[in-house]
This record gives C-alpha cells, sequence and structure tokens, in this order.
C-alpha cells in the first residue's frame, strides 16, 4: 500500500473526527469549536488537492449509473462545506469586529443545518467507498483469506450499528436540525459527552450501512438482468 495513499486515508478520517468534534459546539466552547474547524477546512483542501485527478475523471463517470451518483454526492458535498465555510466566517466571534454586521441568528441556524447535511452527506460518500475502505483495512490488518463466521460477525456488527443510528436520529433529533427547524432539543454534556459521539457515530454508520447496501441492490439486479439477458440470447440461439 502506497505511504500516500495511506497519508490521504488518515487526513479524510481525521476532517471526518474534526466535524465531529464541531458538533460538540457546547462542550468544547468557541475557541476549540473554530480551531477544530479550521483544521478541518485545510484537511478538506489537502484532500481535493490529493484527489485532483477525479475531477479529470467525471466526463468517464457520467456514463455509469454508480459514477453519476459519486459525482451528485461530491457536488453536494462541496454545496454544503462552501455554506458551512461562509457562514463560519459570518458568525465567527474571532472575526465579529468585521462580520458582526451578518452573524445574526439565521446565520447561525443556517451553519448548524449545513453541518448536519455535511455529516448525513459525508456518511454517504463513504457508504459508497465502503468497499475500498475495507480492502484497505484488510490489508493492514493482514487478513489474506475470507472467513465465513468472521464475515456473518461484521454483518451482525453492520445490523447493529444501523439500528442504534435509527433510534440516535430521534435522540439527536437529527430529522428536526435537517430541516432547519427551530429547537431547544440539544444535548446535555454535563450528563454524558462520550454518548453524543457514540450517537453521531451511529448515525453515519447508518447512512454508510443504507448506501452501501443500496449500491449492492443496485449492482445485483443489474448483474441478474444481463444475465436473464445472456440466458434470452443462449435460448433464441
Amino acid at each position: 500500500m502506497s505511504p500516500v495513499f495511506l497519508s490521504r486515508l488518515i487526513f479524510d478520517f481525521m476532517a471526518a473526527g474534526l466535524l465531529l468534534f464541531g458538533l460538540s459546539y457546547w462542550w468544547l466552547g468557541n475557541i476549540a469549536h473554530e480551531l477544530a474547524g479550521c483544521a478541518m477546512f485545510l484537511l478538506v483542501i489537502a484532500h481535493n488537492i490529493f484527489n485532483r485527478r477525479w475531477y479529470g475523471a467525471i466526463p468517464k463517470a457520467r456514463r455509469e449509473a454508480r459514477g453519476r451518483l459519486n459525482m451528485a454526492v461530491t457536488v453536494l458535498l462541496l454545496a454544503a462545506m462552501l455554506v458551512l465555510l461562509v457562514t463560519s466566517v459570518l458568525i465567527s466571534q474571532a472575526l465579529s469586529g468585521i462580520m458582526s454586521a451578518y452573524g445574526g441568528f439565521t446565520a447561525r441556524q443556517i451553519h448548524a443545518l449545513a453541518a448536519y447535511w455535511v455529516l448525513v452527506i459525508v456518511s454517504i460518500h463513504l457508504g459508497l467507498r465502503w468497499p475500498m475502505i475495507m480492502g484497505v483495512a484488510r490489508k493492514l490488518i493482514g487478513i489474506a483469506q475470507p472467513n465465513i463466521l468472521r464475515t456473518r460477525a461484521l454483518r451482525v456488527i453492520a445490523v447493529l450499528v444501523a439500528v442504534h443510528g435509527v433510534w440516535s436520529s430521534f435522540v439527536l433529533a437529527v430529522g428536526t436540525k435537517l430541516s432547519m427547524r427551530t429547537t431547544l432539543d440539544w444535548w446535555n454534556f454535563e450528563e454524558s459527552v462520550a454518548g453524543f459521539f457514540v450517537h453521531c457515530v451511529a448515525v453515519a454508520g447508518l447512512y454508510m450501512f443504507l448506501t452501501y447496501h443500496a449500491m449492492t441492490w443496485i449492482h445485483d439486479g443489474k448483474r441478474k438482468n444481463i444475465d436473464n439477458s445472456a440466458h434470452r440470447v443462449q435460448s433464441n440461439g
């Protein structure tokens, strides 16, 4: 495995971790929140530099259903990140002397809305790449041969994470936050800090689970149609 590729993955997961930390504003405090946000955006810029060749492959990707979906998710993620960046500048307390006229309640609402949409879209983004991520994990651990018991255990864990993610979505009121509805239902960090991150990871796991299995279902359906078409051709021949 290339050290550059491994570094890219580490930076990507660091950015995802900083996103989760950024969501815990009422635990971090403003200074730590803004520093985490700045670090995350620097890593996002690095991610785009490392993956600049992907943009050149867009014309080819448009020919395939998976490529079109991947492109749509990437565009949505870029849009959400731009909204997050712009609102970050508008509501930054470090820049309050310059941006105080623009950093009102609405900007803060939009900032929170964009943050939770980024969480969802990043999870879908990872779900589309889950086979590659698992392949990297197998190489790092040194797993060379498939194992039925291990596969079944991982599938059970994935289902449990997805079920937990459904519950966590209600606990964190994710639906309310994704629709920009005003709510006072915020996590009480005085009761539990770890619980918040566990719920966030479970929500991310839910969307990764749904994305991966949706793509598997589409791929299997397409392969079945191809096999049926080939069988009909042979029968007619």
